[in-house]
């Protein structure tokens, strides 16, 4: 928001020299004529000016210095002083909206967490009562504080990270090109390579999106890159050839087309079956390369950011694995930036960030995650907080119950864990003493290049350097970090200052707001002349950051970052890894990490004078510099990768390992499912039982007309119980042995038919109940405590008429089953919306998927993991069908998991016509349209009007399900 301080400053020395003259011509504004004396200029310095940045307003303002005529100068800037005023008074709109949006909705937050704690109540405990709240590890999980937790002695671990955003490659990093390619980047692939040196891991595999769009490099369409790693043990020729470190990029989305994070979305889906393909196939070799008899399956799927989140949640559910996640930057703590800044409503960020869908993936992964990896206490008990499926005093009791052994009526909370972020320390200095003298010192001309492209720019090389790193983003603060550095004297009498802001071409093609800050910076270094004081290359290499570093402590200068908030600060680390003192913000992670380091001086942004004045403290005072210093490569080892992978292996051991459930050859040999080519899956929830009998008929008929009902069978996925669906096809002289699998109950069950006796003639049609997907998504399920507080809640849902109240939903034993809690819907029209269910259950920390079904007539409650596209997911993996060979039958509309059907590799075919039934409430309580999370122009969706034979046979060939 400061980051456009200088050209707002020269536009009130222009108003303000205008003085009258600005305001009193032919023209005079009509509050000035209404009011007298009043100033539109002295209004615009108290009451506007503060925190604006708007890039329209810089333009504006640059086109009004571009005029000869001072009259039409002044107009022009009296004019842009009353748009500004405007602006200001729709932000106090917007902040008044919010306010009281939210004055709503803490009170009923406050109660629903109140009845939560209220459930365990009777049950506390002496430790519980009296437990240490700044304790993380008692708080809610564990920290790198204190005794590791026990490790196990599994050995040849398979771990799976998951990034999906941004240009990830293994060598020159693109650091800064975008603004999805940062620190996120070179962690994960730091990450990735540093596990594959640990101890006990065979093989990591960071998956990605693959790029094949021009005027990127084409590394970024390779299927697969090895990953060197950070140390030379465990080389593949010990081990294996599928042993190491990969990034596995997989394709989804538009092949010749870059995608920034928030157009992923509608994606994901196609990501997911395109992983799950590659963790099948390579778990499998993994197992025969190290001499199992079985695959060797992830340890853990983890999610980095919400969109990998998302997608690891549904990765996690579909092979029964444990999930980790961190979140890195949160939605919801962007989302509270952005309405305080209020230039833009809710709705208006959620077009421009896709913010709710990054939320609801937030949510979606605290919902599945065992564990949340955490860099700082602050993330955990500030952002964190913020999200309905956690809040620090209900995690607190529900983790002292889990080690006591006490009931927890069905609530879970994810285990927080904080572990920093490590770094490499392949470049650490060795050539300085601690009092920073060069002991060895090289010839000129061994300088690393980078050194002379900075040096050109200063008259004084020698003085100590001042060095940011930071992309040209106002959060990040760089101007007023300029601005304190000139307005200080001595300050710039004693120090250089060096701004690394990112790679640039030129300031015209740079993003608009990246633009604005850099050309804020330049008009201050002109403005304070600092010409030959202040350094700012265009390009750097990611190779040559830690020779950045270097020349910076050979000077004996220090490293600042004075970001209004930092997430965690990577830079912070490495500055101290190379020598390098620190002055940092002291709003987030770098409180932390000093706290670990002691190696520089905290401040606060928003002051430039406090910033300037620990600069010249630092520099000027060789002690307390030389002690910053050692203080900094003393402690540094506590960041390191070892050290990071050393807890992280140790809390991913504690999750145990599961495996998923594929059939074996004497299954498969025995079942017809096993033997099928491709799979025609009918899940139209949107019309009638008349329809889909038709419809059922129709599609049975096509593929028997083909001659192909040996190599295609027939799945039916529906919100009906098994008995329903029975009552409907026997009547209509349909057999259930026509099916190879039904998914029902919303995907919590699924049932293999089949005879009794050894010719269907004198044998009944039983139902086989899969216990393997019944153990596969039991995870989390709350079982009766969670039946019970659905009974409660059920009852306050009511139908009001005057004075008179009708409770309109009721519990459905008969529809119900160990896995799907089902209730009868009276009045559709007076129900909560679904995201009201869904964000109550979250905050009673009851992890469960509720869903709308039968035109809203019926709520079902299933397990986390459980739906009809994941049931779907299960049998492909356990019966080895390969997901492009599926093709489902939809509706226009349908259940409230609608959406979930339509993305992914197989082929959706939505028939549309007279059948489809009004969704009611289902469709219309999204937090999100449609389009956010589904590409409908996608070319494995195709409509087709009507469901004759020949509507089916038609768009069945056009999927390349039946031969042509």
């Amino acid at each position: 928001m400061a980051g456009n301080d200088n050209w707002i400053n020269s536009y009130l020395d222009a108003i303000l020299d205008a003085g009258k003259a600005a305001i009193g011509g032919d023209r005079p504004s009509l509050l000035l004529r209404e009011r007298g004396h009043f100033s539109p200029a002295r209004y615009f310095v108290e009451e506007v000016i503060t925190g604006y940045d708007e890039t329209d307003l810089y333009k504006t303002w640059l086109r009004a210095n571009a005029m000869r005529s001072p009259q039409e100068r002044n107009t022009r800037l009296e004019n842009m002083t009353w748009r500004i005023w405007n602006l200001a008074r729709k932000k106090k709109e917007f902040e008044k909206e919010e306010a009281c949006r939210m004055s709503k909705r803490l009170p009923e937050t406050e109660k629903t967490r109140a009845d939560a704690t209220a459930d365990m109540s009777e049950d506390l405990f002496e430790g519980e009562k009296g437990e240490d709240a700044g304790d993380p590890s008692v708080a809610y999980g564990d920290s790198t504080t204190g005794s590791s937790p026990k490790t196990s002695s599994i050995d040849k671990l398979y771990i799976v990270l998951i990034s999906l955003h941004g240009l990830v490659r293994g060598e020159n990093m693109e650091l800064g090109r975008d603004s999805d390619t940062g620190g996120q980047v070179k962690y994960v692939v730091e990450l990735a390579k540093a596990l594959s040196s640990s101890p006990g891991v065979y093989r990591v595999d960071l998956l990605t999106r693959q790029i094949l769009a021009p005027n990127f490099d084409r590394s970024y369409g390779e299927p697969a890159e090895l990953l060197v790693p950070t140390t030379g043990k465990n080389s593949k020729q010990e081990r294996g050839e599928n042993s190491g470190a990969y990034i596995i990029r997989i394709p989804f989305g538009p092949k010749d087309k870059y995608l920034a994070k928030e157009q992923l979305w509608p994606f994901i889906q196609e990501f997911v079956d395109g992983a799950l393909s590659h963790i099948v196939r390579m778990s499998k070799a993994i197992g025969e390369e190290i001499g199992f008899r079985h695959p060797v399956w992830p340890a853990v799927i983890h999610g980095h950011y919400a969109s990998a989140g998302i997608a690891a949640a549904l990765l996690s559910g579909s092979l029964n694995l444990p999930m980790a996640f961190t979140g890195h930057f949160l939605g919801k703590d962007k989302l509270e930036g952005l309405l305080k800044q209020g230039r833009q409503t809710r709705e208006q960020i959620n077009m421009t960030y896709k913010i709710m869908c990054r939320i609801e993936a937030e949510e979606l992964s605290l919902d599945a995650s065992e564990i949340v990896i955490a860099s700082t206490r602050q993330e955990i008990e500030e952002q964190w907080n913020l999200y309905d499926g956690f809040e620090v005093i209900l995690a607190r009791k529900l983790r002292a119950r889990v080690k006591r052994g006490a009931n927890c009526y069905g609530r879970f909370m994810p285990r927080m864990v904080i572990i920093p972020p490590g770094v490499e320390f392949g470049h650490i200095i060795h050539d300085f003493d601690m009092d920073g003298e060069e002991e060895n010192p090289s010839p000129a001309s061994e300088d690393p290049p980078i050194w002379s492209q900075i040096m050109r720019f200063f008259t004084n090389p020698r003085k100590p350097m001042i060095l940011a790193v930071a992309r040209p983003y106002p959060e990040k603060n760089i101007t007023t970090l300029v601005k304190a550095f000139g307005e200080c004297r001595p300050l710039r009498e004693l120090a250089n200052l060096t701004l690394i802001m990112g790679n640039r071409e030129a300031i015209s093609k740079m993003h608009n707001m990246s633009a604005a800050v850099l050309t804020s910076v330049l008009t201050l270094i002109d403005e304070y002349d600092l010409y030959g004081q202040v350094a700012y290359p265009k390009h750097h290499k990611h190779s040559e950051v830690p020779d950045i570093y270097r020349l910076a402590a050979r000077t004996k200068g220090a490293f600042v970052n004075v970001a209004y908030f930092e997430q965690f600060g990577v830079t912070l680390i490495e500055a101290a890894m190379n020598g390098l003192p620190i002055i940092a913000t002291k709003n987030g992670a770098p409180v932390e990490i000093n706290q670990v380091l002691n190696n520089g001086l905290l401040v606060d942004p928003h002051d430039q004078n406090a910033i300037a004045d620990a600069l010249y403290k630092l520099l000027s005072d060789k002690q307390l510099w030389s002690r910053c210093r050692e203080n900094g490569l003393k402690n540094i080892h506590q960041f390191s990768w070892p050290e990071h992978c050393k807890n992280y292996l140790s809390r991913i051991l504690t999750l145990g390992l599961r495996s998923p459930a594929i059939g074996d050859r004497e299954e498969q040999s025995n079942t017809r499912i096993s033997r099928r080519k491709r799979i025609v899956v009918v899940s139209v929830d949107s019309g009638s039982k008349e329809d889909l009998v038709r419809i059922i008929r129709n599609a049975i008929e096509v593929i028997r007309t083909q001659n192909m009902s040996d190599s295609t069978g027939f799945v039916l996925s529906t919100s009906l119980t098994i008995s329903e669906i029975h009552s409907l096809l026997v009547p209509a002289g349909m057999l259930p042995t026509d099916f190879d699998a039904f998914i029902c109950n919303s995907g919590s069950n699924i049932y293999y038919p089949s005879y009794s006796g050894e010719t269907p003639n004198n044998s009944k049609i039983t139902f086989a109940l899969d216990q393997n997907h019944q153990s596969h998504i039991e995870y989390r399920w709350g079982g009766e405590g969670l039946r019970k507080y659905l009974v409660k809640w059920a009852t306050s849902v009511v139908e009001r008429k005057g004075r008179t109240e009708r409770q309109i939903i009721f519990e459905d034993p008969e529809h119900s089953s160990t896995y799907c809690l089902a209730f009868r819907v009276v009045n559709p029209n007076h129900l909560p919306p679904l995201k009201e269910l869904r964000k109550l259950m979250r905050i009673q920390s009851l992890r469960c998927n509720a869903l709308y079904n039968h035109s809203a007539t019926r709520l079902s409650v299933v397990p986390i993991h459980a739906s009809r596209s994941q049931a779907l997911r299960y049998l492909c993996i356990r019966w080895g069908i390969e997901v492009p060979n599926v093709a489902v039958l939809v509706g226009e509309s349908g259940d409230s998991d609608y959406e979930e059907l339509l993305g992914g590799l197989h082929r959706t075919i939505i028939l549309k016509g007279e059948f489809n039934i009004p969704s009611n409430r289902i469709h219309t309580v999204r937090r999100y349209p449609l389009q956010d999370v589904v590409a409908l122009d996608s070319s494995n969706i195709i409509n087709v009007e009507g469901y004759s034979t020949d509507d089916l046979k038609s768009a069945l060939q056009q999927m390349g399900m039946l031969t042509q």
